[in-house]
């Protein structure tokens, strides 16, 4: 009898024990996740993980998301690019303009990479070059290479939106690339080198007119240009994006 009192004290002290770590297991958030699963699930919808919202879809604690995300970037399935955000590489297609306004909402591709896009330069630059309103970024990863560079508010505008196969990004039109470029090489104090681009992807009366919304000293780098170089042959004006 005495022996039957002891198995069941044996017994209700496992019970509690096991009890209380599954308890504890539940309260933390661990799960088996088949994280490459996911991951290469996630791609087919997107080309951006973001912790958070991976922990509250799979109702996980988000360190232990954070975790299995490191543990596959390591792997490299996925890179971490800023703060809760993952590039997933297993996406087809996926491009860095993915996460041009998932880094920045408010910014747009500009600069050399969009003088090079729209065929104005022939110069490949290392990096995605954007500009933004918020605070200046640059991120240099094994996929992706993207900088930020500040700008006014009241120079934000002349934008446009284009499709991803998993988003959209926003980039700046051919002129109004042209003039942010012009710009902030006279603001790091550089002369603008205007002889090598191609200004005939540019509509001359659109320049102009964007070029008057800048200070004086933009307007007056582009005059010889203006004078001598042939401009698209559709030209027109247009109003900016406000």
């Amino acid at each position: 009898m005495a022996l039957q009192k002891t198995d069941a004290s044996v017994f209700g002290t496992l019970f509690l024990t096991y009890t209380e770590i599954g308890c504890r297991h539940l309260r933390t958030g661990k799960k088996n996740i088949d994280w490459v699963t996911v991951i290469r699930e996630e791609a087919k919808k997107s080309s951006v993980l973001r912790a958070d919202e991976l922990a509250q879809k799979y109702r996980v604690g988000y360190p232990s998301v954070t975790q299995a995300l490191s543990r596959q970037a390591e792997r490299g399935l996925v890179e971490h690019v800023g703060s809760k955000i993952y590039f997933n590489r297993l996406a087809l297609e996926a491009s860095p303009k993915d996460v041009v306004n998932v880094l920045r909402t408010r910014a747009y591709i500009s600069l050399d990479s969009a003088l090079r896009e729209y065929g104005i330069s022939t110069q490949l630059p290392r990096v995605l070059t954007c500009v933004t309103v918020e605070r200046p970024y640059e991120f240099r990863g094994d996929s992706i290479a993207i900088r930020y560079r500040g700008i006014s508010p009241r120079l934000y505008w002349g934008f446009k939106e284009k499709e991803t196969r998993y988003s959209s990004y926003q980039i700046a039109e051919p002129e109004k690339a042209l003039l942010d470029w012009i710009y902030l090489k006279l603001q790091d104090g550089v002369e603008p080198t205007l002889d090598e681009l191609d200004f005939s992807h540019l509509k001359r009366s659109k320049l102009v007119e964007y070029a008057r919304r800048f200070p004086g000293t933009v307007l007056n780098c582009l005059v010889p240009v203006l004078i001598t170089e042939t401009f698209s042959a559709g030209d027109g004006s247009a109003s900016a994006t406000s």
